[in-house]
């Protein structure tokens, strides 16, 4: 996954549209539902809008095929984009109503939302509208001052909202392990040719709006900050073992992993993770701490299962997290809202 940024173009909340229709409305908050993480910073998501009718769609011509082949990643980033957009709704108080999946006949359709007067506002949600520009990934090191029993608390009651389980791991042995199967999980992306092409084909100079930033998967502590360098460098070279040791560190040192699974595996369950997630992320942002992803253990399958070993929770981990505070990081492109409104 991959954090957000604030474009020039971001709204203002009180250029809310109140007396225009409902559609202008819908529009508006949109400009939020974007502000969701994604995995490379694909942005794998777009939109579409008929009267009081909103419809949360997968771009699948931004799939990662190696790294994500059955689209479950995609689909966690289009829920953590519905989230956004639950969020906006409630605060701007228009009641809405979700029917997840409406068409059976159309698998990219993955969500409708309709403002109705029958429908529903979260007041949990409206609290955490504030938090949307707040939260960032940030891929620094963490303090290592412990995070705070309230807060993981409430991170796994965010998580239980949304019908998924999170589970926290500050112990110190139980993070090490972790740490070590993430590192494992790095030798063995790294090692694989596809992997690195479709990894740099997200860092490529040529991407403005999208993709990932230099300083993601630990590369700027071996290379230097030259795009175009970095792209041939990982396209061509098996850096494994270099960013093994730089997310063992990262690993080790957080004060706190936080793994997010369920029971089922499946598309109506990935998009419900996504909704998890993304409340999750706005719990820690509006408590003033920082997150970023560990997810390299749930994405080599023969790791997955140890990491649910591990890490306890539904047989079937997620996402993994790391919960901690950090320095303030840099932000990533956002592609604009009319190239993903259709």
């Amino acid at each position: 996954m991959s954090d957000q940024t604030l474009s020039t173009a971001y709204p203002s909340e009180t250029d809310f549209p109140s007396a225009k229709p409902i559609a202008e409305q819908l529009r508006f908050a949109l400009n939020y539902a974007i502000l969701a993480p994604s995995s490379h910073n694909s942005q794998p998501w777009h939109f579409m809008i008929q009267d009081n009718f909103a419809l949360v769609c997968a771009d699948r011509t931004r799939a990662l095929a190696v790294v994500d082949p059955y689209d479950r990643e995609l689909t966690i980033s289009c829920g953590a984009a519905l989230l956004n957009l639950r969020v906006a709704l409630s605060y701007f108080g228009l009641p809405y109503a979700i029917t997840p999946f409406p068409y059976s006949a159309e698998s990219d359709v993955l969500a409708q939302i309709q403002v109705c007067a029958d429908g529903f506002i979260d007041p949990e949600l409206k609290k955490l509208f504030h938090a949307i520009p707040k939260r960032k990934t940030n891929r620094n090191s963490f303090a290592h001052s412990p995070v705070p029993a309230e807060l993981q608390k409430q991170m796994g009651e965010a998580a239980a909202a949304e019908g998924v389980t999170l589970t926290c791991i500050d112990a110190e042995d139980q993070r090490k392990a972790i740490a070590g199967l993430v590192s494992e999980a790095d030798h063995k992306q790294f090692a694989d040719p596809q992997f690195r092409r479709e990894l740099a084909s997200w860092i490529h100079s040529s991407r403005r709006n999208d993709g990932l930033p230099v300083y993601a998967y630990g590369i700027s502590s071996i290379l230097n900050n030259a795009t175009p360098l970095v792209n041939a460098v990982v396209r061509t070279f098996d850096i494994g073992n270099n960013i093994a040791a730089s997310h063992l560190q990262l690993a080790e040192g957080s004060p706190l992993l936080a793994c997010i699974s369920t029971a089922p595996d499946n598309a109506q369950t990935w998009l419900a993770v996504g909704q998890a997630l993304e409340r999750v992320l706005l719990v820690v942002a509006e408590a003033g701490f920082d997150a970023s992803y560990l997810n390299q253990p749930i994405e080599v399958p023969a790791l997955r299962s140890r990491l649910h070993l591990l890490a306890g929770g539904e047989p079937s981990p997620q996402i993994l997290l790391r919960i901690g505070k950090a320095a303030t990081t840099l932000a990533s492109p956002r592609r604009p809202l009319g190239d993903v409104l259709w």
